[in-house]
């Protein structure tokens, strides 16, 4: 993680991101969605989850969105502030699976202060998990 906070003028339109691999595990998708009050049986009752047609629990969208969100934000650091995040999902995540986040700034707002960064997750089985763009605002040079 970034323990320095990037600025506006430190950023690059077309930057690309560190990649971020993430295992996923049945306490990853369970915890998530247990901490976003998801009791969705699909995400923590491996039966329910295959009389769906899915081999294991999957992952719900609320985690994907925090992925999403710490991705970016572990690259910025901690002064930056998360205003927007947009995510659709794809393929699901379930456990055994790596799913690899990749991003790139794909828009600067001079005015705001503000980054867009276009970031794909695809996990090593079924392709893309999820895709989506994430909005942060950064700090301006002092």
């Amino acid at each position: 993680m970034n323990r320095t906070t990037r600025t506006f003028g430190s950023v690059t339109l077309g930057e690309k991101l560190p990649p971020l691999k993430i295992d996923v595990t049945a306490g990853l998708i369970v915890g998530g969605a247990l901490a976003s009050r998801d009791f969705t049986p699909v995400h923590h009752d491996k039966a329910a989850a295959q009389a769906t047609g899915l081999p294991d629990i999957f992952m719900n969208i609320l985690t994907s969105n925090g992925l999403m969100g710490r991705y970016v934000t572990d690259w910025t650091g901690p002064e930056a502030a998360l205003k927007s995040i947009e995510v659709k999902l794809g393929a699901p995540n379930v456990p055994g699976m790596v799913m690899t986040i990749t991003g790139e700034v794909t828009a600067k707002d001079d005015a705001a202060g503000t980054v867009i960064v276009s970031v794909s997750g695809d996990n090593n089985v079924w392709g893309t998990h999820m895709a989506g763009k994430v909005c942060v605002a950064l700090p301006k040079e002092s």
